[in-house]
């Protein structure tokens, strides 16, 4: 929750490859008060059944800038080996030519001031994202 001295953020993450929540998705949270300011990582959560991230940590007084890191690596493999169990003569990742994911990792950052809430959604498939701001 935002205060008039902090601001506040979530996030949730929609695979748009199934058109579905991606659950267990971990995200680490950091905050820095300034441009030039060291990050500093205040913890994090993974998401829940509904693709959504209830655990992160309150942003400090004076944070300016947040960074949202989701691990998406392991979501893609784990759902890599669903579905060659699922289909176990097709290939486990067709395209890309390689194991995991194309974009093993994502870091969002942007800018916070104080009083605001900041859901930022990720739009993740195994070639491709998108993000912005929600409401």
């Amino acid at each position: 929750m935002s205060t008039d001295t902090t601001a506040s953020v979530s996030t949730h993450i929609l695979d748009t490859s199934i058109g579905r929540p991606a659950e267990g998705v971990a995200i680490s949270l950091a905050a820095r008060a300034g441009s030039d300011a060291a990050w500093v990582t205040l913890g994090g959560s993974a998401t829940d059944a509904d693709g959504r991230c209830k655990g992160l940590p309150a942003l400090p007084v004076g944070t300016t800038h947040v960074r949202l890191d989701f691990e998406t690596e392991a979501y893609f493999l784990s759902k890599q080996n669903q579905q060659a169990e699922a289909q176990q003569d097709a290939p486990a990742n067709r395209d890309s030519g390689t194991p995991g994911a194309f974009f093993p990792e994502v870091a969002i950052t942007f800018a916070v001031v104080p009083g605001q809430h900041y859901h930022v959604p990720l739009l993740l498939n195994p070639f491709g994202y998108s993000v912005y701001r929600g409401s």
